[in-house]
């Protein structure tokens, strides 16, 4: 139940981070926080996370998008499922990716596009903006890889 609690409090704060910038700032705008580093803005991404494929006329893009989204919920709905009992690293991991898919895929369902705003840059080097659910997916994956890495030194997950 904590692992529905984590991916809900993800999701939430997703969709009220993105329904503030919408708010608040204009579409392709920005709002300085720390010149030369950091800004808030408003952009659309109508491709993956950190704007992979959205340049790509494909017809095709939106829906696979929504469909690779859709399976990696129900994987990742699985594997807590089985580990309902569990606290651990790897729940943890798994339901900070899946509340950032939930956040990015309720707007490809309902927009067609992602909202993105958090943008990263030094001077002419510039990060692909990204929003709350984005870091959520990352940062989860990045907490598995270590669970990975570490697997020998634990006995947590029997499936990783």
């Amino acid at each position: 139940m904590r692992h529905f609690l984590i991916a809900l409090t993800v999701f939430v704060l997703d969709r009220l981070t993105k329904w503030l910038v919408i708010r608040h700032i204009v579409l392709e705008d920005n709002v300085p926080v720390i010149p030369g580093f950091f800004r808030l803005t408003h952009l659309e991404n109508p491709g993956a996370a950190f704007s992979l494929f959205a340049d790509s006329p494909s017809a095709l893009k939106t829906g696979l998008l929504i469909a690779v989204s859709v399976t990696a919920l129900a994987v990742v709905g699985f594997l807590l499922w089985l580990r309902r009992n569990d606290f651990n690293l790897t729940t943890v991991a798994l339901a900070l990716i899946m509340g950032g898919a939930l956040g990015n895929l309720w707007d490809r369902l309902s927009d067609g596009k992602v909202t993105d705003f958090l943008d990263f840059y030094i001077g002419p080097h510039h990060w692909p903006p990204f929003n709350l659910a984005d870091s959520a997916i990352v940062v989860g994956a990045l907490l598995l890889m270590l669970r990975m890495l570490h697997k020998d030194k634990h006995t947590e997950a029997a499936f990783f």
